[in-house]
């Protein structure tokens, strides 16, 4: 049993405790928020306790690429490479999801939606301490002659992924411009009710493009594959509309990336369904667009925002709290209560791991990091802070 207070404790939810001891059991569970007296000896930590962070995308798998490609080509350049990528010895990848793993625990991480098109992380998964919702990413270009074969591939890769304990799997699909309607619904009439569906959306302005008019650099792009498209489903309308007409409102929705997203874009979603999520990845935008979304149109909407890292192809850390400061770096105008519920809170609720991790109350598991900065309110600067984990 251990006794653990702070200067002040953050709650998760934009609530701040002080003069208050967190009573932590043997297996990390809250078991009573109490006041804090001379008496109790309660380790006591200088600055902040604040709950384990959610990474809500990431590709563990990709782990061996860190450092391999060059940032700010551009998606399309960039995605060249990494299907380019090939022939890694496995010891080489296996290596680099361990401590891609490990990394992540020691930074604070607590869950994380972890995109799959191979198998290569299901080991690591059954023996983490962190807790994985496995998106397994299907995608056939938009070729309906390939979607048999693609449902077949990735469904072997489904199958081998863990769903033991905490852990949690479901097909997902890669990207608009990836997904045919036959795909689509395939994923819909395998997916059980209450999962949650991650989408890769409106990450380049071509996205865009290539559904309003047909046109653009993914035409480009998949002849180079020797795939071209062939049947565009053109409908004069922004890439996110093709994608949401093809789900299901009924589950949890996290929409990632959103770098091109306009207020029209979060208004068709959130008239949609209200069970739509918005995954930011600022350092990936950064490392591979060298542009970030127009984070005051979210404000303004009110959206459920979240946070992820991508994977190490596309970033220089799997960290968290490291986005966390590249945001308030370039958009110091969000307040550092909303960029830490985006972190803890909501993206807990985005993996249905509320009930567990997210927020700093009795009965749950959040974990408790500690971060040594003084917590002036909302106007807060972590740009010096260092992260540690306490629980």
């Amino acid at each position: 049993m251990r006794k653990i207070t702070a200067d002040h404790i953050l709650v998760g939810d934009g609530s701040v405790l002080q003069n208050k001891a967190i009573v932590v059991d043997d297996n990390d569970r809250i078991e009573d928020i109490i006041d804090n007296t001379p008496s109790l000896q309660a380790e006591h930590f200088s600055g902040m306790l604040i709950p384990g962070l959610i990474n809500t995308h990431c590709h563990l798998e990709l782990s061996h690429m860190e450092g391999k490609i060059p940032s700010g080509t551009g998606l399309l350049t960039f995605l060249k490479h990494v299907v380019s990528f090939r022939d890694i010895e496995q010891e080489v990848i296996d290596e680099a999801i361990l401590k891609a793993d490990q990394f992540m625990y020691d930074q604070g991480i607590q869950a994380v939606g972890d995109i799959c098109n191979k198998s290569d992380t299901a080991q690591t998964k059954t023996k983490s301490p962190i807790s994985y919702y496995s998106f397994v990413e299907m995608f056939d270009f938009i070729n309906p002659a390939m979607t048999q074969q693609m449902i077949d591939q990735y469904q072997k890769v489904y199958d081998q992924q863990s769903d033991e304990g905490l852990n949690k799997k479901v097909l997902v699909p890669h990207a608009p411009y990836t997904v045919s309607q036959e795909l689509f619904d395939y994923m819909t009439e395998h997916t059980v009710a209450g999962h949650t569906i991650s989408i890769h959306n409106q990450e380049t302005q071509a996205e865009n493009d290539l559904f309003l008019n047909n046109e653009g650099d993914f035409l480009k792009f998949f002849e180079s594959l020797g795939m071209p498209l062939k049947d565009i489903p053109t409908r004069g309308v922004n890439s996110i509309v093709y994608a949401l007409a093809n789900m299901d409102p009924r589950q949890k929705t996290l929409l990632v990336h959103n770098t091109m997203s306009t207020a029209k874009d979060i208004e068709d979603a959130n008239d949609w369904s209200n069970h739509v999520y918005w995954a930011t990845c600022p350092n990936a935008n950064l490392y591979i667009e060298n542009r970030l979304p127009d984070y005051k149109v979210f404000l303004e909407k009110n959206c459920r925002m979240t946070i992820g890292t991508d994977s190490l192809s596309s970033n220089w850390q799997l960290s968290v709290w490291e986005e966390m400061k590249t945001i308030q770096k370039y958009k110091s105008y969000i307040p550092f209560d909303i960029l830490l519920q985006w972190a803890t809170k909501n993206g807990a609720e985005a993996l249905g791991y509320s009930e567990i991790f997210g927020t700093i109350e009795k009965g749950k598991s959040p974990g408790l990091l500690h971060i040594n900065t003084t917590y002036t309110g909302p106007e807060t600067n972590i740009q010096k802070s260092q992260l540690k984990r306490v629980v």
